[in-house]
This record gives C-alpha cells, structure tokens and sequence, in this order.
C-alpha cells in the first residue's frame, strides 16, 4: 500500500532548504558556508538513515546553481584504489582553485580503510557527525512542512505515518503531500481514516 501511494508524489528534490536539520545544524551551516567564503572541505560522517545523501546532492545543485567549481562524493569508503588516487587529485585541484567539496561516509576519515593521504586531505576542512531524526524531531519536521502548506496535522496521523511508512523524511513527506492531493481532490480535511480511505482505494485499483 505504501508504494501506491508514493506513486503519486514522488519524494521532492532534495535542497539545503528543505533539509530537516534536528540536531544537524552544524552540518547544514557548513555547507551554506562552504557554498560562499567559508571552509571549502566539508566531511559528513554517520549512520544510514542521517541525511548525507541528501545533503550532498543538495549541496551539488546549490554549488552548480552559484557556478561554483565544486564536487560532492557520497559514501567515500566504496572508492577503490584508483578512485581513491583520483579523489586525492580532486582534492587538491579543489584546493588551488578555491572550489569546494562536501563528502561522507559511516565513519570519520581517521577510521576509514582509505589511502593515509586521503584520509588527511578529507579531514582537512570541517569533519562533523549527522546524527538521524528521533521520533519528536521527525514529527516536528512533518508539522512545519504541513504548516507551510496550510494544513493542520493530529498527533495521530503523524503516528501512522512513522509507523506505516519508510521512516526516512524523503518518504515521509512524499505521503503527506500525496495526502495533501487526495484530500483537495475529495474537499475533505486531512484526518487517518481519510490517509487509510486513500491507501484503501488506491490498493484496489491495483487487484
């Protein structure tokens, strides 16, 4: 049921705006800083389920937007040797022309089983920890989204929503924006049992 509903609203873009920070301030100021006179080298560490993804390609398209030379490398303990010697490359033409770069990875580059002079080169600008949404901060993010579109959320619905779906923000606004259009198409508010009407419909269109 959570796929077709999904079908209808497909995750958003992801931005530095729409980023839900929680803890992760930090990391957020980073790299808007890192996009204008700040640290060019940001590295992101933490578990899946944190935000780096996001927060790279965010970071990629707002770099691109502000012509800016700049390269986002997601997940960096993947690379094999010879990524590893062009990502050291990278670095350094990054450095000498004042571009940027944002990377991650589950640990931080002293822990990772990476080239010793890539771990240095990674480490060298701002290295900060992501840490994921709890329940509160996701609920607290689920709010503010809605509230931006004029809509008003019962601790409920938000339940369901952590609890039925993909507890990552990119799904979880996907639903509630499908929900959004389902509920201006029926002109009823948004309540659960209109959030399981519409799972129910749209799971027997599909038999």
């Amino acid at each position: 049921m959570q796929q077709l509903l999904l079908e209808l609203a497909p995750p958003p873009p992801p931005t530095l705006d729409n980023f839900s920070p929680g803890k992760n301030g930090a990391a957020l100021k980073a790299l808007r800083e890192a996009l204008a006179d700040g640290e060019r080298f940001v590295f992101l560490w933490g578990p899946g389920g944190s935000g780096k993804t996001h927060l790279l390609r965010a970071f990629s398209e707002a770099a691109a937007a502000a012509k800016l030379e700049a390269a986002a490398v997601d997940d960096v303990a993947r690379l094999g040797e010879a990524e590893q010697v062009a990502l050291f490359d990278l670095c350094n033409r990054l450095r000498a022309s004042k571009g940027a770069l944002a990377a991650s990875g589950e640990a931080p580059p002293a822990r990772l089983g990476l080239r010793a002079d890539l771990r240095s080169r990674l480490a060298s600008g701002i290295v900060l920890q992501l840490r994921p949404l709890d329940d509160a901060e996701k609920a607290a993010a689920l709010n503010a989204h809605a509230a931006a579109r004029g809509i008003a959320l019962d601790a409920e619905l938000i339940r369901y929503l952590l609890t039925h779906f993909d507890r990552d923000m990119g799904t979880q606004i996907a639903a509630l924006d499908a929900l959004d259009r389902y509920s201006l198409q029926r002109k009823r508010a948004i309540t659960l049992p209109l959030l399981r009407e519409a799972l129910g419909l749209l799971d027997a269109a599909k038999r």
